[in-house]
């Protein structure tokens, strides 16, 4: 069989199903509005670059996006530059999560963000929007907006996400039942700085059924067999996770054990502003590095069409499409 080459991984209706909007602000936005501030060549985006730890990770985030992010508008601004360059990787479905302590930081109502993000979606790109939350958020004024989500009608779901070595809090299991009930997807960062009993919890406890990250998972058989039986699905950041030191090496990613596990896994990019990297790059790093082949990338590729929320005539277009190109791979 032909190996993938970068014309194959562009051709693929790809979807983008694990990204931070404020972690993926384009560095290039920032460079513009103050070169001398923001450097050509930073390097915490280089490709040799590994984060010391995840505080270090956030501390450089945060120095970054929150600057930018002040108002609805400048969402709607980097979402439209982002979007665009997304889907220029052949990219026709985007879940993005804002981060929604930002509402108190800039009293901006998370409605509006919401609105800002999704009325940037470019023509033949399907964004939904998620907010995302540490696992501490439900104090203060906060509580409040929490209790809130399940009226906001273009929110599509939640996700906890944050430092995974808190504690995940007694109100947040109760909260994500009464938003499912609500339609709202539940998502949680789980197996990526801790191991594999986070996911357990994520979705014994929690109930969720979308894990972000999830990859510490191989380190309980237990855990792998619980999330194939429940058909969970694993929104996977290959590099994030060799650039954040979670693996060793891509070589030595377990994205490939995951799926001979049979737990579906998406791929996607996490925070581009911290990382420097596209869902092309991710794809031909598992190409070049783990020797993936062209039917595990449209295996890869279909994962994220098959939990992807859109009609099932979009669906079924991108699962076709995919299937053929499956095809003329086997028969070559």
């Amino acid at each position: 069989m032909q190996a993938p080459d970068a014309a194959f991984i562009r051709s693929l209706p790809k979807t983008e199903t694990h990204l931070h909007i404020e972690g993926a602000l384009p560095y290039h936005l920032l460079h513009s509005w103050d070169p001398v501030r923001w450097g050509l060549d930073p390097e915490f985006r280089r490709a040799d670059y590994r984060y010391p730890t995840f505080p270090h990770f956030e501390k450089v985030l945060l120095d970054h996006a929150l600057p930018w992010f002040t108002s609805a508008e400048r969402y709607h601004e980097a979402a439209k530059v982002l979007f665009a360059e997304i889907a220029a990787q052949g990219v026709r479905y985007i879940e993005t999560s804002f981060h929604l302590p930002v509402t108190q930081f800039i009293g901006v109502p998370g409605k509006e963000i919401i609105h800002a993000i999704r009325s940037a979606a470019p023509e033949g790109v399907e964004v939904r929007v998620f907010t995302g939350m540490p696992r501490d958020a439900f104090q203060g004024p906060l509580a409040l907006v929490i209790q809130d989500l399940g009226t906001w009608s273009e929110l599509s779901g939640v996700d906890l996400h944050g430092f995974e070595a808190m504690p995940t809090e007694s109100w947040t299991a109760p909260v994500w039942e009464r938003l499912r009930g609500a339609g709202k997807i539940t998502k949680c960062h789980a197996g990526e700085f801790d191991g594999a009993a986070r996911v357990r919890e994520a979705i014994l406890t929690l109930g969720c059924d979308r894990i972000q990250h999830g990859v510490r998972a191989v380190e309980d058989p237990e855990v792998l067999r619980l999330a194939a039986d429940r058909g969970v699905t694993f929104d996977v950041c290959p590099i994030s996770n060799v650039r954040l030191q979670v693996v060793p090496s891509m070589r030595q990613h377990p994205l490939r054990a995951l799926m001979q596990a049979g737990i579906r896994c998406t791929v996607s990019t996490d925070d581009p502003l911290c990382f420097a990297n596209t869902v092309g790059d991710e794809y031909a790093a598992l190409a070049n590095d783990c020797a993936f082949t062209r039917a595990e990338l449209c295996r890869i590729a279909r994962a994220g069409w098959e939990v992807a929320l859109v009609d099932k005539a979009v669906r079924s277009r991108a699962l076709a499409e995919i299937a053929a190109l499956e095809a003329g791979c086997s028969s070559r």
